[in-house]
């Protein structure tokens, strides 16, 4: 009788909460290996410009340059159980024409308690609906720079809301994190040992029908540190609240009239439509850098992101497409302040006054790599496709970008940039990944330039339970 009730609870919970734990756990856990090499040249003075971006900062930016990377991973494999785990050692070594360093790629550890995240380490962080390999990245965190070291908790992936047999999905999530960079910026205008603040939270509607609307809140802040401008940021729980409220406060005058630290972050609508083997996602998003950010009533409204992702399985040959435009030039006006009157212009994305630094880690942007701190006025065009053809895969991307500077330090440039890549698994070849990335620049924001990367990589099962 026990057992009998026992399963018919069960049986009535997968009805009204259909969360994957209330399946039957069939998977096994697999702990891997990975050891790859890789060596890129190019003709310019820098490699061209999609053969670094979006890399997590494991690719150089030198036109010359070599990687090993050598890693043992865990992943999670097992939804089905009410707990699961991964984990991820990965310590590469780098030699370029600037310098010869080493740092690890990855080393984190993240549990799954029933629906609860916790993650601890370095790992790569990504936020919005984007194919994150067909795109130019995410407004907030897109894969561009080196993961910063975090501890996290929260619902990382959109979950059912009991009660509601799936039709309404949420997630959410905090990180703390620290920015470890200090050796290389300049500290005679950088803040040092900055904090990293950042929450998001996510509803999604549809469920199991063909249609599904999503809206999500990223935001994001740099706190602490050691100003040589400012001093010492304070870090105490005061100082956190004015932090997770976006709230004024600190110990200078711009953080006083605005907001203690720098703010910033993105809202997204995404419409997603599914049938059979298909899977189109419309998405919009928009990015804000100050107190204010709702998607009506803002003077910004031209900035942002929209695109559109179509993915299928159907046919191999091209499994994958999207089309992006970005625009990042109206930052709500040219003027903050003009004779006395406040506008609340000038938004400069990814600079700060009290982090000279800016939204960046280890010298890379953190959010969309077409945007930095002297260049953040942009309008890009942007497709990409991928396939398999007889077991080839490859991908191909393409961007026209024009760019204004800043609004303090106005430049016009623009630049074309190309890249295809294959990729082929040859099992008589000891079991090798051998892969090829061409790429080239065209345009006055870099020149004219062309370049290769070569990978080697060999993967396997260490032990399987």
């Amino acid at each position: 009788m026990t057992v009998w009730l026992c399963c018919t609870l069960m049986s009535s919970a997968a009805d009204w909460w259909p969360v994957a734990m209330h399946q039957p756990d069939t998977a096994r856990d697999t702990i891997l290996y990975g050891a790859e090499i890789s060596a890129l040249a190019s003709t310019g003075s820098t490699a061209p410009f999609w053969l670094h971006a979006k890399e997590n900062g494991n690719i150089s930016a030198a036109p010359y340059s070599g990687n090993i990377t050598m890693g043992i991973y865990k992943p999670a494999t097992r939804p089905s159980r009410w707990y699961d785990y991964d984990f991820a050692v990965a310590l590469t070594g780098r030699f370029d024409t600037e310098r010869a360093t080493g740092y690890f790629r990855q080393l984190y550890a993240h549990v799954r308690l029933y629906i609860i995240d916790i993650t601890a380490g370095i790992r790569p962080m990504t936020c919005g609906s984007q194919n994150p390999s067909l795109s130019t990245g995410g407004l907030l965190f897109s894969g561009n720079a080196q993961p910063i070291p975090s501890v996290s908790i929260g619902i990382d992936k959109y979950t059912p809301f009991p009660g509601l047999f799936g039709y309404l999905e949420v997630k959410c999530g905090m990180t703390h994190g620290w920015f470890v960079d200090a050796c290389r910026i300049d500290t005679t205008v950088a803040t040092r040992n900055a904090l990293l603040h950042y929450k998001f939270a996510g509803l999604r509607v549809g469920g199991s029908l063909p249609i599904n609307i999503s809206y999500e809140f990223h935001h994001a802040a740099q706190w602490g540190g050691y100003s040589p401008v400012y001093g010492q940021f304070a870090t105490d729980w005061t100082a956190f609240s004015h932090i997770f409220r976006a709230a004024s406060g600190g110990n200078n005058l711009s953080d006083q009239l605005n907001a203690e630290g720098n703010h910033l972050g993105f809202q997204e609508l995404a419409l997603t439509a599914k049938w059979s083997q298909w899977r189109i996602t419309a998405y919009w998003q928009t990015i804000f850098e100050d107190k204010s950010a709702n998607f009506i009533g803002r003077s910004n409204q031209t900035d942002g992101l929209w695109g559109l992702s179509i993915c299928q399985t159907q046919w191999p040959f091209i499994h994958s497409l999207t089309y992006e435009f970005m625009n990042t030039t109206g930052q709500d006006g040219p003027f903050h302040d003009r004779d006395g009157l406040v506008y609340g212009g000038r938004s400069d994305y990814y600079n700060n006054s009290s982090y000279a630094q800016g939204w960046t880690h280890f010298g890379r942007t953190i959010g969309n790599p077409l945007m930095s701190l002297s260049n953040n006025r942009v309008r890009t065009h942007f497709a990409g496709i991928a396939g398999n053809i007889y077991g080839y895969e490859y991908r191909l991307i393409a961007s026209y970008t024009r760019n204004w500077g800043t609004y303090r330090a106005q430049k016009t440039s623009q630049n074309t940039a190309l890249m295809i890549e294959v990729k082929k698994h040859v099992e008589k070849a000891w079991g090798l990944d051998f892969g090829v990335r061409l790429a080239a620049d065209f345009g006055s924001q870099f020149g004219n330039q062309f370049g290769a990367l070569i990978t080697v990589a060999k993967r396997g099962i260490i032990h399987s339970y």
